[in-house]
């Protein structure tokens, strides 16, 4: 991939509005508040642009287009099958625990429907997930460039890091949220002009049907068994570890999604970010995923593009979508698309930087070492943590170089800690008996019935370090990590009902508006039916649907 000036001068325009951007937020950023939530005053359109965004990063753009390559449109079943019901549950439940508490984060919630021990496990565990993340887009991003522009690994890693801890430092979450919605619209843009001239060339969505097998094609015809789609993954896996445990676990408990909502002004805007995010989102499978089955279809009519290769000779698939730029991108359109991904990666590592200071000045420095500090004090901790968190997602780039199963094992952490969280949330939510010490061994026993799940099966030639001979062998990685989130799912939600049934609950009086029972129910007044919540996500619930039967 060959950069003229011209491109070179669009990278250089969005790095200049990054920083610009972040210039102007500053004059605004006056608190602890502020800089870590955002004052709690963005508009609706911004959290929902936001809120997509923040899901928006290297994983996704680069790995969706990765994947549908290799598993077709079974891909999309992370859209419309792992992510719009659980935005619409979002939505209507658990918003207004989060944000009627007061809550600062996730983990914040904990402490109030719970207790310490409980917060403080959630928060050390989400903020080592949330640098590790962190370091993989950094990570993937050096590798890109290297790959492709022949950059050097190092100095894209501090270029990249250097701007995204520049801009957050200025501005805090307003910064980085402003700037998510630039590189929401960026993505898109970028890559939608690519989506329609492969299509016109493969000959549209019948060309793709025509040259492709009917499993790459179809999201349930072929879902009966791991054999019969080339997912490798069973209806049952699909249904319960992804479509219930990983997508509520992720969209309704990570603080890094949960949060852009919780900065809303009021409890209405809180509501509805998930449910206004949830129309564009389920459209995004045809700007991420499709490019895949473009590039694999092209591959199979034999002309001057194919997949490329790694130097064993094998698929190398993460270079889907930056090979396809390649390929049809003239100068200039080769700028905007590549400032797309790297406005992907940059949307994916501030993310989890601005959650990882906030989780980190509140629930475990304001928590544990310092609770009587002045505002002015948390302030400056948050902005020192902000450049704590950038310079170990700098290192966790390097770890990650390391290794040749870093994406396998991030799904693997998101299985060991958002399963088992989901549980515990679920029943400290909805069951006002659950007790303190039953949500922190429920905890604890979904993480080691994880760590135990792994080490008894295989997949890939991964997991089955307990034993000589695993008891079960699955197809893919994929059905293994789906297997093992819902055992820990399983294995929290039995013992925490286990162990609260033979401690002590807290007092009802200490649970009002934190217990579905315990809540007085809010009233949506006269407002416009599209400014409902409930109508918001049965509308959404209903055109999910409506895709599902579409490509069935």
């Amino acid at each position: 991939m060959r950069l003229q000036l011209v491109d070179y001068a669009i990278i250089a325009v969005y790095f200049t509005f990054v920083l610009g951007i972040g210039i102007l937020v500053k004059r605004r950023t006056k608190s602890s508040t502020d800089f870590l939530q955002g004052g709690r005053s963005l508009p609706l359109w911004i959290t929902g642009l936001a809120f997509i965004s923040a899901n928006l990063g290297a994983q996704e753009v680069i790995g969706m287009a990765a994947s549908g390559a290799k598993y077709g449109m079974m891909t999309s079943h992370f859209y419309w099958l792992g992510a719009i019901p659980a935005m619409a549950f979002l939505g209507i439940f658990m918003m207004p625990f989060y944000y009627g508490s007061r809550a600062r984060s996730v983990p914040e919630y904990l402490v109030l429907r719970f207790d310490e021990k409980t917060r403080t496990f959630n928060a050390f565990s989400f903020a080592a997930m949330t640098l590790f993340s962190s370091g993989v887009s950094l990570y993937a991003l050096a590798i890109l460039f290297q790959s492709l522009l022949g950059w050097n690994f190092h100095i894209s890693i501090l270029l990249a890091a250097g701007i995204v801890m520049t801009y957050t430092l200025l501005g805090g979450l307003t910064s980085a949220i402003y700037n998510e919605v630039l590189q929401f619209f960026l993505i898109v843009l970028g890559i939608i002009p690519l989506v329609i001239v492969g299509l016109k060339n493969v000959g549209g969505w019948d060309g793709i049907q025509a040259r492709l097998e009917p499993q790459f094609t179809h999201i349930w015809q072929y879902a009966a068994t791991e054999s019969s789609n080339p997912m490798g993954v069973a209806l049952w896996q699909m249904a319960l570890g992804l479509g219930f445990v990983l997508s509520f676990g992720y969209w309704c408990t990570d603080f890094l999604v949960v949060q852009r909502a919780m900065i809303a002004r009021n409890m209405s805007s809180a509501q509805r970010t998930p449910l206004i995010a949830a129309f564009p989102k389920m459209l995004l499978p045809f700007v991420v995923i499709l490019p895949g089955l473009i590039a694999l279809t092209l591959t199979k009519m034999g002309g001057d593009y194919h997949l490329p290769l790694k130097l064993d000779g094998r698929v190398d698939y993460d270079l889907t979508l930056p090979s396809l730029l390649a390929h049809y991108y003239p100068t200039g359109m080769l700028g905007v698309g590549l400032t797309a991904l790297i406005a992907s990666f940059m949307s994916g590592m501030a993310g989890n930087v601005t959650a990882f200071n906030a989780v980190w000045t509140y629930d475990i420095y304001q928590a544990h070492i310092k609770k009587d500090g002045t505002d002015d004090h948390y302030l400056r901790v948050g902005k020192i943590t902000t450049i704590l968190g950038i310079l170990l997602s700098i290192a966790t780039a390097y770890l990650a170089r390391e290794f040749n199963n870093i994406m396998d094992l991030l799904q693997l952490i998101f299985g060991f800690v958002n399963a088992p969280l989901f549980a515990t949330f679920m029943l400290g939510m909805f069951w006002k008996r659950t007790s303190a010490h039953g949500a922190f061994v429920g905890l604890l026993s979904g993480t080691l019935a994880a760590s135990f799940a792994h080490g008894l099966t295989q997949a890939e030639g991964k997991g089955g370090w307990l034993v000589t001979t695993p008891i079960h062998t699955f197809v893919s990685g994929m059905g293994q990590a789906f297997f093992i989130a819902i055992v820990a799912w399983t294995a929290c939600f039995v013992m925490t009902i286990v162990v609260s049934l033979f401690t002590k609950p807290r007092k009802e009086s200490e649970l009002e508006g934190l217990v579905y029972s315990l809540t007085k129910k809010s009233t949506e007044g006269e407002a416009q039916w599209f400014r409902r919540p409930g109508p918001l996500a049965a509308a959404a619930i209903l055109a999910t649907c409506v895709l599902n039967w579409i490509f069935r």
